[in-house]
């Protein structure tokens, strides 16, 4: 097993993984018991040892993307962790389909189109033997020993009956095979909003199945769910409100002033700027190019395991100037600058950084301190009598901060498309193009001084 696997994890996590994979390597990937890959909310974010390995593995051997689809997997999960039977359903839906994809035909989701699906259908119509259960079992269990919790391996994602104690032959009901189309409609919607895909397998399987009379709805970016932004003015009081955090309590908030700045000014996803298993964020991910002098940001791995180069601007290379001072480091990073972008201010009370403080923060307490500055900004406004727009920002989500950047530099600042779609990491202009005078007010506006007769004086 290749040594770099396993930089930065305990000689403890070490052992535990060397003898998961042992152990898991015994197993044919196609009648394998399938690994579970997501605990209960309370525990997901914290990262599993063995399931990171699992996932490592796959990525460095199999499906270069993995790494990438499983972090967007936890996301769109994590929005149900409040509805605890939402939650259980759509987790051992996507471990079958992830478990699918991965290990039995080892593609990526992102790849797949309605063949792929009708692939995964005929094979959730007829799973192997080994994948069958006759009674329920939790997907991850404390190993007391070890004080660590772990996938159970007596679990399986198909659930067979017995009728007077006899196993009785699987067989997938119709509603329970709509069931798993919905679900990962609702997961491809959520790719599609991020931008990670651009189709839907899931819905198309549907439309050509005998099912095609009920087509499952899912978010997109057509006209009735257009790609929703700040407006100017709910722009700056994001901003604004930024500053004067900054400004009252610097110890927490220069971080919050410095990511909201980035996240914006290079249209990142989250996930580009946080820790996940495998890749840390880190100074010198800002590079000067010795010829021009010119600054970017440099993104290792993004949508579908790619990697890009996002252009700097002037006023983002003097935030992250600022940000640096405050942190008593030198303006600007050298090539080999290894601080983290944005760390801890507290140690880690548990998971696998448990008493680090100089560890980059992941997903969820990024989110959380965006979300708690969106917040503020729309009590801010409100309180200056914009209650709708207070409204509007409260719907908002973290990734309307990529698309409210796109938007405004091609509508406001006058970026070209192409421009705007190297930085963003677009496949196609198309996509760019949708951001467009994406709001129905700029279309108004820019409609109501047409003329019906341009002679008429």
């Amino acid at each position: 097993m290749p040594i770099t696997v396993f930089i930065g994890i305990s000689l403890y996590e070490y052992v535990t993984l060397c003898i998961h994979t042992a152990y898991l390597g015994t197993i044919s990937p196609m009648n394998a018991p399938v690994l579970p890959l997501f605990d209960a909310p309370q525990y997901l974010e914290e990262g599993n040892s063995v399931v990171n390995q699992h996932i490592a593995d796959i990525t460095l051997n199999a499906v270069p993307d993995a790494a990438f689809i499983y972090e967007h997997a936890m996301d769109w999960l994590l929005e149900s962790r409040f509805n605890e039977n939402n939650y259980k359903t759509y987790r051992s839906e996507l471990t079958t389909f992830l478990h699918w994809c991965f290990d039995v035909e080892q593609v990526s989701p992102i790849e797949l189109n309605r063949r792929g699906i009708n692939r995964y259908v005929e094979y959730c119509l007829a799973p192997p033997t080994a994948l069958i259960a006759y009674r329920n079992v939790a997907q991850f269990v404390l190993n007391k020993d070890w004080g660590e919790r772990q996938p159970n391996l007596q679990w399986r994602p198909f659930l067979g009956k017995k009728v007077d104690g006899i196993e009785q032959p699987y067989r997938l009901s119709d509603k329970a095979l709509k069931t798993k189309m919905a679900i990962l409609s609702s997961f491809y919607g959520y790719l599609i909003n991020e931008e990670v895909t651009e189709r839907n397998p899931a819905v198309m399987w549907m439309r050509h199945s005998r099912f095609g009379s009920s087509p499952v709805v899912v978010a997109g970016l057509g006209d009735e769910d257009e790609v929703r932004v700040f407006s100017d003015l709910q722009w700056s009081y994001v901003m604004s409100t930024a500053r004067l955090l900054a400004e009252q309590t610097p110890e927490r908030h220069q971080r919050t002033l410095f990511l909201i700045s980035l996240m914006y000014g290079c249209y990142l996803r989250i996930s580009e700027v946080a820790a996940r298993p495998g890749f840390s964020p880190v100074m010198s991910q800002f590079r000067r190019d010795g010829h021009s002098g010119i600054w970017s940001f440099h993104i290792p791995v993004s949508k579908g395991g790619k990697k890009r180069t996002v252009a700097v601007s002037r006023e983002l290379l003097e935030a992250l100037q600022c940000y640096r001072r405050y942190l008593k480091l030198s303006p600007l990073p050298a090539p080999n600058d290894a601080t983290p972008l944005f760390v801890r201010h507290r140690a880690a009370g548990r998971g696998r950084d448990q008493g680090l403080l100089n560890a980059n923060l992941g997903i969820r307490q990024l989110r959380d301190l965006l979300n708690e500055l969106m917040a503020a900004a729309a009590d801010a406004a409100a309180e200056d009598g914009f209650e709708q727009d207070a409204s509007e920002m409260r719907s908002l989500t973290v990734h309307s901060i990529r698309h409210t950047g796109i938007t405004h530099d091609i509508n406001y600042n006058g970026r070209p498309l192409s421009h705007v779609q190297a930085d963003a990491g677009h496949d196609s202009i198309d996509t760019t193009s949708q951001y467009l005078h994406t709001g129905k007010v700029e279309r108004h506006e820019s409609a109501a001084g047409k003329r019906l007769d341009r002679l008429d004086t």
